[in-house]
């Protein structure tokens, strides 16, 4: 019997050593990600193994969002305290709860508490209507071919309402690794054997199960093993077979009995027998047929740690995810909260660490905007009775996301654009410890969020009158005395977005003021809206010539939305939305669309890796892709001397 003589610890290796040695021994069965496809309403914690974009729309159609009466806003025209309106019902109005389909001819709704009733048939109003007031547009929440959720993301319950609002039925995700279990030890019974001096009730293997199953794999647990070299032998090459990775509690320690070592050391590669850890020192890290094998110790706390420590970490790596810790923290709030003082309030913010303040910003809070949780990192509780926050206070956040993962965020802050939400996808595909934030303020509201420290990069369009160029002008004017560059990006081409065939024939900016003509306008302080501005006064156009000029949407893709719904006839905006939503453009011009940036963040490793996919060839193929877009220079970096 000299084969099973006393064990002796072949190392003490430290834990990261350990880690290390072990990571690098298995890391060839760990780069293939096997996916299956899924039910959205099974994909809760799974990890999608592509990105998730919407198919349609939500809301999916025009509704109203308040209980009142929709109207034609046209016939609501003139009407104040003076010189009250009266409306026919079935004529001019029709009574509408919240969420019902606004139907032609009526475009707007007035809200119950401002109607005034005369009779069954007849109610007065004192304040005329504007177009699409107190409606909420397709698309509000999500638009159609708007990326859901990036590839290697924990699914949760917000998601699912998300995805299948966005009309997803099914999702391709990464396979649950499935791990084998094998309790060891002539001692050992179940649980509901009888019990008697000398056995133990194998509780150990009942809690990998938990535990396999709360970090996101299936296990697969075997009857208890008796102390027999052969019957493990057996055992373990079974599991091996049955499963990605394999897990053998006790058997691990210098007993005369403890074969496990043995067994690995003989059908596969030991590689560390004893850790520096206490307890959980005879832990045993080993390879067989490519898979990984874990010999755990028998005693409960040695257990937990050391599958703590090696085997969750494991898990975690097959499935490309890392564990949410969550924690509090305090932020700066970078713009103000409004808030109600009869209610605790919470409040979704995206945070991201800038110059080593963390930056929490408000995201949208409308109750119907699903997405404001999906992108939220944390929630802030405004108390009763606090009528707002400032910006510039410090807030408490509680954490939905780790801390981690919002330490390696790029916090962007400015215009938006399609190819905003491709670069996030490829850098948290390709690095998937960092993220891109994309808050969207148009292009001077992300030169102003440089201005005050909140933001790494501000994606900017700025057309200068002047001098005709773009964005350079505009940081020497308003980032003065701050060491600033520009890290060029894309050509595009903006234009009239209209419906498909132009059913309105519209080819001009001054088809805008035609009376038939409904216009959707961007935010003020975006690139679209100046460059707007600066055709109308080109063209020598009064912009209240045009109806629908201050109706502003926050993306170029809620525009795109606006004209495929009909709440407007026309928009402005790039040429890869209009194809995105299946509309006609018709071009005015180019554009360039370039990142502002702290001349001192460019040496910062996460937006070092930013500039590498603007510069690659991955980049270059999606843009194509897309269509119209133009690569020139892009991931260069320009100076500016202010």
């Amino acid at each position: 019997m000299e084969k099973f003589e006393r064990n002796i610890y072949l190392s003490n290796v430290e834990l990261n050593e350990a880690k290390k040695l072990f990571f690098n021994e298995i890391k060839e069965s760990l780069k293939f990600k096997r996916t299956e496809i899924v039910s959205v309403y099974d994909s809760l914690d799974r990890i999608t193994a592509k990105p998730v974009f919407a198919k349609i729309s939500s809301p999916f159609f025009n509704a109203s969002a308040m209980d009142g009466i929709a109207v034609i806003s046209k016939k609501t025209y003139g009407a104040d305290e003076r010189s009250p309106k009266r409306l026919k019902i079935n004529e001019d109005f029709m009574y509408i709860d919240t969420g019902d389909v606004i139907k032609d001819p009526y475009d707007a709704v007035i809200m119950i508490e401002d109607v005034i009733p005369i009779d069954d048939e007849t109610v007065e109003i004192i304040k005329a209507a504007s177009p699409w007031q107190h409606v909420r547009p397709t698309g509000e929440d999500i638009v159609a071919s708007e990326m859901i959720i990036p590839s290697y993301h924990k699914v949760t319950p917000v998601d699912i309402g998300a995805m299948l609002s966005g009309g997803i039925l099914e999702i391709e995700v990464v396979r649950r690794p499935k791990v084998g279990i094998i309790p060891t030890g002539t001692e050992i019974i179940e649980p509901e054997d009888e019990i008697a001096p000398g056995k133990i009730i194998d509780s150990n293997s009942r809690m990998f199960e938990a535990m396999v199953k709360n970090y996101g794999g299936i296990p697969l647990r075997y009857k208890p093993v008796s102390d027999d070299y052969n019957l493990i032998r057996d055992k373990i090459l079974q599991a091996i077979d049955e499963n990605d990775i394999v897990i053998v509690n006790a058997g691990s320690s210098a007993g005369s009995e403890d074969y496990t070592s043995k067994i690995i050391n003989e059908i596969g590669k030991l590689i560390v027998h004893g850790v520096a850890i206490k307890p959980g020192k005879p832990a045993i890290l080993g390879n067989i047929k490519g898979k990984p094998i874990i010999g755990i110790p028998g005693y409960p706390v040695s257990a937990y740690i050391v599958f703590e420590a090696f085997v969750k970490p494991l898990m975690y790596e097959y499935q490309a995810i890392k564990e949410t810790v969550p924690i509090r923290v305090e932020g700066v709030l970078s713009k103000r909260i409004m808030s109600s003082l009869k209610h605790l309030e919470y409040v979704r913010m995206k945070l991201g660490k800038v110059a080593g303040k963390l930056i929490a910003t408000p995201l949208n809070r409308g109750a119907g905007v699903t997405m404001s949780l999906v992108k939220a990192d944390g929630i802030a509780k405004i108390p009763k009775n606090v009528e707002g926050i400032e910006a510039g206070e410090v807030i408490e956040i509680e954490l939905i996301k780790d801390i981690e993962s919002i330490n390696n965020t790029i916090v962007s802050i400015g215009s938006h654009d399609l190819i905003m939400d491709i670069i996030a996808n490829m850098i948290h595909e390709r690095y998937t410890d960092i993220n891109l934030s994309s808050a969207h303020v148009g292009s001077l509201g992300g030169i102003m969020a440089i201005r005050r420290g909140e933001a790494h990069i501000a994606p900017i369009h700025l057309l200068d009158e002047g001098t005709g160029t773009y964005n350079i002008e505009y940081i020497k004017k308003y980032l003065k005395n701050k060491e600033v560059s520009l890290i060029k990006g894309v050509k595009r081409v903006q234009g009239l977005m209209v419906k498909k065939n132009n059913p309105k024939n519209i080819t001009t900016i001054k088809d805008l003021t035609r009376e038939d003509v409904v216009f959707v306008n961007r935010q003020k302080g975006s690139g679209t809206r100046i460059l707007l501005d600066y055709k109308l006064k080109e063209l020598n156009i009064d912009s209240s010539d045009i109806r629908g000029y201050d109706r502003e949407m926050t993306t170029h893709m809620t525009v795109a939305s606006a004209v495929l719904s009909e709440t407007a006839d026309v928009g402005l905006g790039i040429l890869s939305s209009a194809q995105a939503m299946g509309l006609d453009f018709i071009p005015i011009g180019e554009e360039e669309y370039d990142f502002a940036i702290p001349s001192e963040f460019l040496e910062d490793e996460k937006v070092k890796k930013f500039i590498d996919i603007l510069k690659s060839d991955d980049f270059a193929e999606k843009l194509m892709e897309l269509g119209g877009y133009k690569i020139q220079k892009s991931g260069k970096i320009v100076r500016i001397n202010n």
